[in-house]
C-alpha cells in the first residue's frame, strides 16, 4: 500500500510540459518596468496540477531567484525532487520566478562604489548602487505582476548568490517583510568596505524578525593552509570575503532574541562557484522543517481512521506556519479514498472523501467521489445528493450517468440511513404564528418526531431528506438542509400543510 502511495506521488508531473520531442520546465515572460526604465524578462516555473478537468486548481508559494538564468534549472529540479518525486513532502510545490540580469552590478549592490581592491575596479562598478531601486521594482512591479498572472499564495522566498546574496541581506535587514524566508549564498558582505555588514550588526540586535527565516551558506574561499579559525585573524585583502561572511554569521548567532529562524553552515568542500546547489538543498530542508508528512507502513495498514486524524493535525500545523490554510493534495486524498473503498474499509473511505469535501468545496470531483462512496454503501439518497452537488459545480458525463441510473431506480429503492446520518435531522422547530413546537430526536436507534397533543412517531426515510411516519397514513415531512444541519421542516399532515423553522439555540 505504501508503494501505491508513492506511485500516486510519482504520477504527479515532474516536468511542466512534455511532448514527443521536447521537455520544458517553464516559460519566459516579461514585464515593462517603469522603475528600472526597461523591459525585464522573467523565467517562470509553475507546478503541474495534473488533469485540468478533474482536480481543483492549486495555488503555490513563490521563490524569487536572483541570477535566475544561472540557477533556474537546478532550483526547479530540486524543488520538484523534494516536493513530489518518490513521495517526497520535504517542501511544498512552489512557483519559481527566475530573474535574469540586465546590469548585475547595478541591481545587486546597495551602494555606489567606484573602487575597492582587490574585488572592485571602476569598469566593474561604474553603474553600481541601484539595489534599492531594484528592491522597489520587486515590491511594486514584479511581485504584483506575478500575483496577478500566476496562482500564488502569500508566501515568498528570496534566493541570491554572491552579489545576489548581498542583495538578499540588504532586503532582510532593511525590507524584512517583503519576503517570508531568505537564502543568502556566500554573500559579498565585503562590499563598500563592509557597510551593510556594519548596519546588520546593529539592526540584528535591535529589530524583531519573528515569522521570518534565513539560511546562510558559506563557501571555502580561503588560501591554502588557512582554516576558519585562522582566517578570522587574517588581515590580507584576499580573505576579506570569507571574513566578512563569518562576521555576519557571528552577529546572526549572537542575536537569537530577535526571533529570526536562522541557520548557517560552512561548506569546506565547496568553493564560491559550487556552493549554491548544496546550500539551496540544505536551506529548503531547514526552512520547511515543519512541512514533511511522515507516513509509515503502519499508517497505511491501520484499519481505523487514525491516518485521517494524523493528516488533519499535520496540515493544521503547516497552515499555522504559513499563515494561511494549507490542505493535503486533492488527488492524493481522492486516491486514498478509493483505495480504502476498494478494500471495503468504508469508515476510512468516508473520512478521506469527507476531508476532500471540506478542503475543496468548489471541486465537482470531491462530490462525485463522495457519491461513489454512498453508491458502494447502497445509500442512493445520499449518492444522489452528492452527485447533484457535483453537477451543480460542473456538468460532466460520468456524474450525469450515475445520477440518471440512480434516479431510474429511486421509486422502488428502499432508503436506509445510518445512525449518524439520521442524527443530522435532530432539531427543534416552530410553526410561526401557530405556537406549535415540533421536535425530532433519536431514541433506541430511530429518528422520532413529537409535538404536543400527538403521540411520538417514528420517521422512515423515503426520499432525499423526506420521511413518512411509520404505521401512519397522511403524515409526510421534508427537511431543508444547510450543509449537515436542518433549517426548515415542511409538514404535510391531515390537518393541512405547514412550514416550521428551526429554533436557534
Amino acid at each position: 500500500m505504501k508503494f501505491l502511495f508513492l506511485l500516486l506521488f510519482i504520477s504527479s508531473s515532474i516536468l511542466n510540459a512534455q511532448t514527443d520531442n521536447t521537455i520544458s520546465i517553464g516559460k519566459i515572460d516579461s514585464i515593462e518596468s517603469t522603475i528600472l526604465n526597461e523591459k525585464r524578462k522573467i523565467w517562470i516555473y509553475t507546478p503541474n496540477d495534473g488533469p485540468a478537468s478533474l482536480y481543483s486548481k492549486q495555488r503555490y508559494p513563490v521563490v524569487y531567484l536572483l541570477d535566475g538564468d544561472a540557477h533556474f534549472s537546478s532550483v526547479v529540479g530540486m524543488i520538484q525532487q523534494l516536493s513530489t518525486v518518490n513521495g517526497n513532502t520535504i517542501c511544498p510545490q512552489m512557483i519559481v520566478v527566475g530573474i535574469p540580469n540586465t546590469d548585475r552590478t547595478r541591481d545587486l549592490t546597495p551602494t555606489h562604489v567606484l573602487s575597492d581592491p582587490p574585488y572592485v575596479d571602476t569598469a566593474f562598478s561604474i553603474n553600481s548602487g541601484g539595489g534599492e531601486k531594484f528592491i522597489s521594482f520587486l515590491e511594486k512591479e514584479l511581485i504584483p505582476f506575478v500575483d496577478g498572472h500566476y496562482p500564488t499564495q502569500p508566501y515568498r522566498m528570496l534566493i541570491g548568490h554572491s552579489l545576489g546574496g548581498l542583495m538578499v541581506m540588504q532586503t532582510i535587514i532593511h525590507h524584512t517583510d517583503l519576503f517570508n524566508s531568505y537564502i543568502s549564498i556566500d554573500p559579498s558582505m565585503w562590499w563598500d568596505r563592509q557597510r551593510l555588514l556594519k548596519e546588520s550588526q546593529k539592526i540584528l540586535a535591535e529589530k524583531k524578525f519573528e515569522g521570518h527565516a534565513l539560511y546562510l551558506g558559506i563557501a571555502n574561499t580561503m588560501d591554502p593552509g588557512m582554516d576558519i579559525i585562522k582566517v578570522r585573524k587574517d588581515t590580507n585583502s584576499s580573505s576579506r570575503h570569507i571574513r566578512s561572511i563569518l562576521a555576519l554569521q557571528g552577529y546572526l548567532e549572537a542575536n537569537k532574541q530577535n526571533g529570526l529562524k536562522y541557520q548557517g553552515k560552512y561548506y569546506g568542500m565547496d568553493d564560491h562557484g559550487s556552493v549554491p546547489l548544496i546550500t539551496e538543498y540544505d536551506a529548503i530542508r531547514f526552512i520547511f522543517d515543519f512541512y514533511r508528512l511522515k507516513l509509515t507502513n503502519k499508517d497505511f495498514s491501520d484499519t481505523t481512521i487514525a491516518m485521517v486524524h494524523k493528516l488533519r493535525k499535520h496540515y493544521e500545523n503547516v497552515s499555522k506556519q504559513f499563515g494561511y490554510k494549507v490542505s493535503p493534495d486533492e488527488s492524493l486524498i481522492n486516491n486514498q479514498g478509493y483505495n480504502a473503498l476498494n478494500n471495503k474499509r468504508y469508515d476510512l473511505a468516508r473520512e478521506f472523501f469527507k476531508l476532500n469535501v471540506e478542503n475543496y468545496p468548489n471541486s465537482f470531483n470531491v462530490f462525485d467521489s463522495y457519491g461513489d462512496y454512498f453508491i458502494a454503501k447502497n445509500d442512493p439518497s445520499q449518492a444522489i445528493e452528492q452527485l447533484k452537488k457535483a453537477l451543480a459545480l460542473k456538468e460532466n458525463p460520468d456524474s450525469r450517468k450515475k445520477l440518471e441510473d440512480l434516479m431510474k431506480g429511486s421509486t422502488s429503492q428502499v432508503y436506509s440511513l445510518t445512525l449518524d446520518e439520521l442524527s443530522k435531522y435532530v432539531a427543534e422547530f416552530e410553526i410561526p404564528g401557530e405556537g406549535v413546537i415540533i421536535k425530532t430526536f433519536m431514541s433506541n436507534g430511530e429518528l422520532k418526531i413529537f409535538s404536543a397533543g400527538r403521540p411520538e412517531g417514528v420517521l422512515v426515510p423515503v426520499k432525499l431528506h423526506e420521511f413518512d411516519v411509520k404505521d401512519a397514513k397522511g403524515f409526510h415531512f421534508m427537511f431543508e438542509m444547510e450543509g449537515e444541519k436542518p433549517t426548515v421542516l415542511h409538514v404535510d399532515v391531515p390537518e393541512g400543510v405547514f412550514k416550521a423553522v428551526v429554533i436557534k439555540k
